[in-house]
């Protein structure tokens, strides 16, 4: 444990918590991306795949961690994982905002082409993915770097003025 602590640069007991949570996401995922597949056999298949798929999503998350840590200025390894995190719960929630907020303007696919249906609902959740990213950021104790990515990607999107 004291090598983990060491690599992670953990100093607290209670910082661990976002490890064991991004475990458990990449757990969670891995169970459903293999459940996805293998939903017409018994769960049991679903179980089991979910260990090579889980070590292949760990394998993955592990190689972009090294491809994003010089890019990325953070005080310490443990927060890219709560980085990670928030953007986890951004993408999923805005995806969860979105629909309701379509319905409520009366918009749904039986009443618009899918198309324009589809570009309203990613523009829509763009909208609020922004929102939430600070938002959750702010949460989880990274409001800087979060609102420090939100002005570069405002700036991406050529909207400087609402940034400066």
């Amino acid at each position: 444990m004291e090598k983990f602590k060491k690599q992670w640069e953990i100093q607290h007991n209670w910082q661990l918590i976002f490890p064991f949570l991004g475990l458990l996401g990449l757990g969670y995922s891995a169970f459903r991306l293999s459940n996805a597949f293998l939903k017409d056999y018994h769960i049991a298949f679903s179980i089991i795949a979910t260990i090579p798929v889980f070590y292949t999503l760990l394998k993955l998350t592990l190689t972009i961690f090294k491809k994003l840590e010089n890019k990325w200025i953070l005080d310490y390894r443990w927060e890219m994982i709560r980085v990670f995190i928030v953007f986890a719960i951004t993408g999923s929630s805005s995806v969860y905002v979105g629909r309701p907020i379509m319905k409520l303007i009366g918009i749904t696919k039986e009443n618009l082409n899918p198309v324009l249906y589809w570009i309203l609902f990613i523009i829509i959740g763009l909208v609020f993915y922004q929102i939430l990213l600070v938002s959750f950021g702010w949460l989880f104790g990274q409001f800087k770097f979060f609102w420090e990515f939100e002005k570069k990607m405002l700036r991406r999107f050529g909207l400087k003025k609402f940034v400066d």
